[in-house]
């Protein structure tokens, strides 16, 4: 219940302090609108299929696509409750082992999508930049110059340690898994840094027994999968240009887009529960220059944060009883 109350606390000072009953009647509903809505619904599907096929493809023949789904709205349900730092992933083994994947595959599995996501954005970044000059992305008109300043720089600092990331799970999965194993078993060797020797060494084995098993993917298993990331994350970006579709239909949905990109990047760091609070406000901020409108601009954010997050929450607290109630699949032993 913490994030419901952070982020519905956050949601009640925005209306209180910019919203009025004016703000409503301004706004135009038409068909275009609840199409624009109902679009947004339809690309929150989107990214929940994308997550799905991913982890029944990486994940096959072990489990089904119903298995698949389950595990992809548990994690989904994590995510909500934890810091975006955290993630839903950090529990993807323990789902995955609810579903009868071994532990040691599940933990395969799961460095193998968070190398995918990671990569979507390394391969993406320099794309995004060739449609939207950064101007456009961190130079709002009129807006607030400190904010835009501080996410230009949050967003830097935080690819940057993405591009890092994903280049030491590329060596450790697939180029030279035991040399970067030999690193970090050296590193960790310290004095400083020998408390955390065991979780580490921990981390390399799996990243050795992960490009084990990646090595023997045929291409297109890789094209497939990288595919369905490609399916999520767009479709996650999507939600928001067809909110602006909806109500702001003069808007640049280019510009919109990519400044999702942004969006997403950042909130990777957030402290709070599902991004809870920050993401609302980051909206609000961000895209206020386009929208115009304050009062518009806090129903839009609300409208965002209900179908993209608060929805999690509730098909989450569905699951979770039955859930941990299920008796695990058994399933002849297979190796790790």
């Amino acid at each position: 219940m913490l994030p419901v109350l952070i982020g519905l606390l956050v949601v009640a000072y925005m209306f209180h302090g910019e919203l009025t009953s004016s703000g409503w009647s301004a706004i135009q509903f038409g068909p275009h609108t609840i199409f624009g809505v109902l679009m947004a619904c339809v690309f929150v599907v989107g990214r929940d299929f994308g997550l799905t096929w991913r982890l029944h493809t990486i994940a096959a023949p072990t489990i089904s696509w119903r298995q698949a789904l389950r595990t992809d709205l548990m994690c989904a349900f994590t995510s909500a409750i934890t810091p975006s730092a955290l993630g839903g992933s950090a529990f993807a083994v323990f789902y995955l082992n609810r579903e009868g994947v071994p532990v040691g595959r599940g933990t395969t599995l799961t460095l193998t999508t968070l190398f995918l996501d990671e990569l979507f954005f390394v391969v993406f970044c320099p794309i995004i930049l060739l449609f939207t000059p950064l101007r456009m992305l961190f130079d709002g008109a009129g807006s607030n110059r400190a904010f835009f300043d501080g996410m230009e720089i949050a967003f830097w600092l935080v690819y940057t340690g993405i591009v890092l990331y994903t280049a030491l799970l590329l060596f450790g999965i697939i180029i030279r898994p035991q040399a970067v194993r030999t690193m970090i078993v050296k590193l960790f060797s310290m004095k400083l840094l020998r408390r955390w020797q065991d979780a580490a060494v921990g981390v390399a084995d799996n990243m050795v027994a992960t490009s084990a098993w990646v090595r023997g993917c045929p291409r297109r298993w890789w094209l497939r999968v990288f595919f369905a990331t490609v399916v999520s994350w767009f479709s996650r970006y999507l939600i928001v240009n067809a909110l602006f579709w909806a109500f702001v239909p003069d808007s640049s949905q280019t510009l919109v887009f990519c400044r999702q990109f942004v969006v997403w990047v950042v909130l990777m760091i957030s402290p709070t529960p599902g991004g809870s609070g920050l993401s609302e406000w980051m909206f609000t901020e961000y895209y206020g220059d386009i929208i115009g409108s304050g009062n518009l601009a806090v129903i839009m954010a609300l409208i965002w944060r209900v179908i993209t997050y608060y929805i999690y929450l509730v098909i989450g607290l569905c699951l979770v009883p039955g859930y941990f109630k299920r008796k695990k699949p058994i399933r002849a032993p297979q190796p790790d």
